[in-house]
């Protein structure tokens, strides 16, 4: 019906912001009543990142008509200029995401179904004017875990704080493991993450990508500073695998349980000829088997890695010299799958929330080598709060470079039989099994969910606690 109540989404366009939050709404749907989404799309910066949400539109559509008519509808915003002159990413989706209120505005005024809710990303909070002035409750959507959200709570009572700062819930953290752009605190990019974390105290609810679980004492620290908290985690795309296994799953077939670790950086993720090298001969030494997915950097004007050369990139002789424990794949893979595999016992990542999420769901231990965005932030969590991950020793000034020594020594420590890695990997199934309940039927995610639908979508006869404490 065309006018039944609908839900607008309003993501950035990154795949790593729009399929969870698509996620999340898909959940709210599934809860029952008679509602839709309404998913408003700006337009993506680059023609990478064009085709890839293009891509993800097009098969959300096909599933639609498939069998979900007439519940999920995307609407296409203007397309505008780009702020001018902005090196830094946070600076400039802020400064695009401002430029886009108007066009907001005016395509929720040109909607035919009543709004019961906004949902907007952490990045979005500009928005708040247009809902404020409409009435329509609004919820932040925090694509990231429940950390960095009380790290950007707690910015200004950190501020001129030069070796550690205090965040909610967690251990003193060092300045040297905060995100780069909240490390200079007369940047822009710093001044406009004070200005969103000032915003989300004006939003209905904060809903997280996490489950009370993993982030118990965090949650518990910041629920009396923030607005309501919706730990709806973890919010993952899991589909069933491919009729054809991808040639990475067959490779793992062929490899003992547990016994493979797996280096996979992210859609961003890419590294120097130099550090490749280095990779490789800490791999070597470190006598595991891998699976290492190796892209190139992007081109010159581009910003996605491309297909790696690995003839050119590898050391003489590694191939052949690693074959049948060791495989490199040039190209993007499937990491999910992957991750799922029973062969893999290890990953080392970049530290993407997504990417975490997706670890821990499998029960799959971590080392931690952090790129760009908060990742830095996100791995200290992981080894420090959480106890999934091994730490490695690196030089962010020499862009995150890793000597193959420290390598060698991480995923030994990981998939060995050293304490710390036992620890680690003990640590991970526990976080599993706490992924698996808290989405079943009344586990507190699932319950989390049914407090947001019932204050959001106008559920009824819904009986939920009211707190994150109560979660």
């Amino acid at each position: 019906m065309a006018n039944r109540p609908t839900i607008v989404l309003l993501p950035i366009w990154g795949t790593g912001h729009l399929m969870p939050m698509l996620e999340a709404g898909k959940r709210l749907l599934a809860r029952g009543g008679d509602l839709s989404l309404t998913v408003l799309n700006m337009a993506p910066p680059t023609p990478e990142s064009a085709a890839e949400v293009t891509d993800l539109v097009r098969r959300e559509e096909a599933a639609i008509a498939a069998g979900q008519a007439d519940t999920i509808h995307f609407h296409n915003l203007p397309i505008i200029e780009h702020p001018p002159n902005l090196l830094e990413m946070d600076d400039f989706i802020s400064e695009l995401v401002q430029l886009h209120v108007p066009h907001v505005r005016d395509a929720i005024a040109g909607l035919k179904s009543p709004v019961a809710a906004m949902i907007i990303d952490f990045f979005c909070t500009p928005v708040l004017d247009v809902s404020g002035e409409l009435g329509i409750p609004t919820y932040v959507y925090f694509a990231g875990n429940a950390s960095t959200f009380a790290l950007l709570l707690s910015l200004e009572s950190n501020k001129g704080k030069e070796d550690t700062v205090d965040v909610p819930g967690l251990p003193p953290v060092p300045r040297s493991s905060l995100p780069s752009p909240l490390q200079d605190e007369a940047s822009k990019s710093y001044k406009w993450f004070v200005y969103h974390s000032r915003r989300y105290m004006e939003a209905t609810g904060i809903i997280i990508n996490t489950a009370a679980e993993l982030e118990s004492n965090v949650l518990a620290a910041i629920a009396d500073r923030a607005p309501p908290i919706y730990p709806i985690g973890p919010v993952l795309s899991l589909k069933p695998p491919a009729d054809e296994p991808h040639e990475c799953v067959r490779w793992l077939d062929t490899q003992p349980p547990a016994s493979v670790v797996f280096l996979c950086f992210g859609s961003m993720g890419s590294f120097t000829a130099a550090q490749v090298r280095e990779i490789a001969e800490g791999l070597e030494r470190s006598e595991q088997r891998f699976l290492w997915v190796l892209r190139s950097p992007p081109a010159e004007g581009g910003m996605h890695p491309t297909d790696a050369n690995l003839e050119e990139l590898l050391p003489d002789g590694f191939l052949e010299r690693t074959k049948g424990k060791g495989m490199v794949w040039p190209t993007m893979a499937p990491q999910k799958e992957i991750l799922a595999h029973v062969a893999v016992g290890g990953f080392v990542t970049h530290c993407g929330w997504n990417s975490v999420l997706e670890s821990l769901w499998f029960g799959v231990p971590m080392v931690t080598w952090p790129l760009y965005a908060e990742q830095h932030f996100n791995a200290f969590t992981l080894v420090a709060d959480l106890g999934v991950a091994v730490g490695m020793k690196m030089d962010r000034e020499m862009g995150n470079w890793v000597e193959s020594w420290e390598l060698e020594r991480a995923v030994k420590c990981l998939m060995g039989s050293s304490e710390e890695g036992r620890k680690v990997r003990e640590k991970a199934m526990v976080m599993k099994v706490a992924c698996w309940k808290a989405l079943e039927n009344g586990g507190s995610s699932y319950t989390a969910v049914q407090r947001l639908y019932a204050r959001a979508a106008g559920g009824q006869n819904v009986e939920t606690p009211s707190t994150v404490e109560d979660i």
